[in-house]
């Protein structure tokens, strides 16, 4: 593949479950690229007001969270590893509730200017895959390459439960699909950064595709465009 210029950008937003964060990852290692999980700084902010007894509709108690907020992103051999306050939290967010609970804090406002900010600062340098849901609408707005990757309910609830399994934990694939479609409803409906995809975004229905069909075909259009 030929090289690609330093200041480029990828985004990759989609709904829980979509495959967003295996996609980014296997993107970003093969072109040599920095991977910003953004959804797992949502989760991250979630938990600290969670931690701290914050009720996540208290717009004060929330500034308090950010004012301090700790928060690092570092490799790892699966998930983006997450920091926060030193601390290692990075399973402790990888839950169906955390999700909600992201989904949930993600609407703040507040929220959303302070975690923008620090994922702009992230990418300043370029090179870098963004994987959210807002990277490309907000975020990173004038990214180059963005793609929206998406699949029925059914199908996310049946790879998220895999993903659980895998992992040595339990996984109702009923309950699972109603946490996700609570998700894809909060996610789409509130008014600030909804999930959606970007005018100029590549759509991907990636319900009967492969990992490595979806990567093939990011990688091209990434090398062609």
């Amino acid at each position: 593949m030929a090289a690609l210029p330093k200041n480029e950008i990828i985004t990759i937003d989609g709904p829980s479950g979509s495959g967003k964060s295996t996609l980014s990852r296997l993107i970003a290692s093969r072109l040599g690229y920095t991977y910003l999980d953004t959804g797992a700084m949502y989760r991250a902010v979630g938990f600290k007001a969670r931690k701290m007894g914050i009720d996540l509709d208290d717009v004060q108690g929330l500034e308090g969270v950010l004012a301090n907020l700790d928060l690092q992103l570092a490799p790892g051999q699966g998930d983006t590893r997450v920091l926060l306050d030193q601390e290692d939290i990075s399973d402790a967010i990888r839950t169906a509730e955390m999700g909600l609970v992201a989904s949930q804090v993600s609407a703040q406002p507040v929220v959303r200017r302070k975690l923008t900010q620090m994922q702009q600062a992230m990418g300043a340098k370029g090179m870098v895959v963004a994987e959210g849901r807002d990277t490309g609408t907000v975020v990173f707005p004038e990214a180059r390459h963005k793609f929206y990757l998406d699949a029925t309910p059914a199908e996310r609830a049946r790879r998220r439960c895999e993903q659980l399994r895998e992992k040595g934990q339990q996984a109702d694939e009923e309950e699972i699909l109603q946490q996700i479609i609570e998700r894809d409803d909060n996610d789409s409906s509130r008014t600030v950064a909804p999930l959606k995809a970007a005018e100029d975004a590549c759509i991907i229905d990636s319900s009967k595709m492969t990992v490595d069909q979806v990567l093939v075909f990011i990688l091209e259009k990434v090398e062609n465009l």
